[in-house]
């Protein structure tokens, strides 16, 4: 079992991100993973740094924690020729530590560069598809073309490749897109507990790490950190299909209004209780998932750090399978 720590960059800015990845380094995290946004979910978070530079930052400044990233869109807002770049680089600052998530994408972050972000989700698949060709092309190594129905390579090569490519961890949240992380991707990622899914990835033939986000707040009462992540993070609960289609924080405020601390209660860890991080971590370990990422909505960051090195450590890594 695999412990990460997610750097939230909605809710922080680059030096603080930066710094918690060192605590997270110190504190025993196996690797951390931040996402990657032009927006954040929420106007409250208040932060949207750019993911590639701290990232880069971070690998600087530690010598053993992995880096990725939950999820890169390789689609829209960025064409995959700049991604493969991007995380060839990356891996070799990080002396092979990176790992590159992407996924599908989401209108908050896709539709800022005016060139639309698609309606059909198995247009965002097939895009995918095509990205993921792209950068396996451009990493397989000398000048390369593409032309496929959605995106374009024209005589490009990027010249400073690893030794060992990134594992790519696909995102997925259906049958077509687990399937396409067994075929193009060397990974799974998910945010959800669908044990479903995994069995789909590994029937089409997947058998690479697979990642899974844990929400949880932490603070030294249930009360205080489940307010927390009302104000911050309750964009969470509202499942994948609202997360991947409102274009601006303004409209998830929208979405959100009617959430209460109950539903936070329900779906994350909240306080201090290590049996209930146990509890909510379980049902990602019983569907399958190997990485397990403790995404914390408290506001204390450093205290959760603690907390997990004191508290959470042993017990995550000793999380088996309930069957």
């Amino acid at each position: 079992m695999q412990i990460g720590y997610k750097l939230a960059s909605e809710s922080f800015g680059p030096k603080e991100l930066i710094r918690q990845a060192v605590l997270a380094e110190q504190a025993g995290f196996d690797f951390v993973e931040m996402s990657d946004h032009y927006h954040p979910w929420l106007d409250v978070q208040g932060h949207s740094p750019f993911t590639w530079t701290v990232l880069g930052t971070i690998a600087a400044k530690t010598d053993r924690i992995g880096l990725a990233t939950g999820v890169t869109c390789p689609t829209v807002r960025y064409h995959p020729a700049i991604i493969a770049q991007a995380a060839a680089t990356l891996a070799l600052v990080s002396d092979d530590r990176f790992t590159l998530g992407v996924g599908a994408g989401e209108r908050l972050n896709e539709h800022v560069t005016g060139e639309g972000f698609p309606n059909s989700v198995p247009e965002r698949h097939d895009r995918l598809r095509e990205a993921l060709e792209i950068i396996r092309l451009l990493w397989s190594g000398g000048y390369q073309s593409y032309h496929g129905r959605y995106l374009r390579l024209d005589d490009a090569r990027v010249f400073d490749l690893p030794r060992r490519s990134p594992v790519i961890a696909v995102a997925a949240s259906g049958p077509l897109s687990a399937r396409l992380a067994a075929e193009l991707g060397d990974g799974l990622f998910a945010t959800e507990p669908k044990g479903g899914m995994v069995d789909t990835y590994r029937s089409a033939g997947g058998d690479g790490p697979r990642y899974a986000e844990v929400p949880m707040a932490w603070a030294a009462d249930e009360h205080t950190a489940a307010r927390a992540a009302l104000k911050t993070s309750r964009w969470a609960v509202t499942g994948w299909q609202v997360m991947s289609e409102l274009p601006n924080p303004a409209n998830f405020e929208a979405a959100t209004a009617t959430v209460r601390e109950e539903d936070i209660l329900s779906q994350f860890a909240c306080g201090s209780d290590p049996e209930r991080y146990v509890e909510v971590a379980r049902p990602f370990v019983d569907a399958g998932f190997d990485h397990l990422v403790m995404q914390n909505a408290g506001p204390d960051p450093d205290g959760f750090i603690d907390f997990y090195r004191r508290e959470l450590d042993q017990r995550m890594r000793g999380l088996t399978p309930s069957a």
